[in-house]
């Protein structure tokens, strides 16, 4: 089978919800096949099914969490991706990596910080507590030089606003700072939201 007879059965595997419980195994073999995309696509996928089944997805971390080292970014991406997907759904099967983690917030490759904050939020919107004492990570990520990556950051203010508004009171004045003047439209809008979110939480607790 060619890469691209490859990668549409990938695609068709994709849409057949009702298929992926019991192709897991298959997917995750591709894991180790000669082409980044292949296994790019593999790795995104696995992500997809260990969220709709996590009971089926353990024998597979390990594999997955070993492409967090690729020098290829595409795969840290993809596997950062995958693992978030999956600690959502059960945060202990990714626990033992998790850590780790937060060094793609400072990689070189803007589309890997980025899939580190969609990673970080998967997990917190049902394990939000890991994340108390981390949110000068994020913080940062706030000022990243790269504008895909910005209008992102504040959407893990927003997820963990939600949860946990006292992880992000502290930032409250930076998010209206940025709501109020930064350059791109996104940004203001999804700083603005964090706030809200915030904010709405906040008075939940003390009615």
């Amino acid at each position: 089978m060619t890469e691209a007879e490859l990668y549409k059965k990938l695609g068709q595997l994709t849409k057949n919800k009702d298929e992926w419980e019991q192709n897991i195994p298959y997917v995750a073999v591709l894991l180790e096949h000669d082409s980044p995309k292949i296994k790019a696509k593999a790795l995104w996928l696995l992500g997809e099914m260990g969220l709709r089944h996590p009971d089926k997805i353990a024998a597979c971390v390990p594999a997955v969490s070993g492409f967090l080292r690729s020098g290829d970014p595409l795969l840290r991406e993809r596997a950062l991706n995958a693992l978030g997907r999956i600690g959502r759904a059960d945060f202990s099967l990714i626990k033992d990596y998790w850590n780790g983690f937060f060094r793609f917030a400072k990689d070189d490759a803007p589309n890997v910080r980025l899939n580190f904050i969609w990673s970080a939020e998967n997990i917190a919107t049902n394990t939000p507590d890991v994340y108390a004492g981390f949110m000068d990570v994020f913080e940062e990520l706030l000022r990243d030089p790269d504008e895909k990556v910005r209008m992102e950051a504040p959407e893990i203010f927003r997820v963990l606003g939600k949860r946990k508004p006292q992880f992000v009171e502290p930032y409250i004045g930076l998010l209206k700072k940025i709501s109020e003047s930064d350059s791109n439209r996104v940004v203001r809008i999804h700083a603005s939201g964090a706030i809200k979110a915030t904010e709405a939480s906040k008075s939940k607790t003390f009615l």
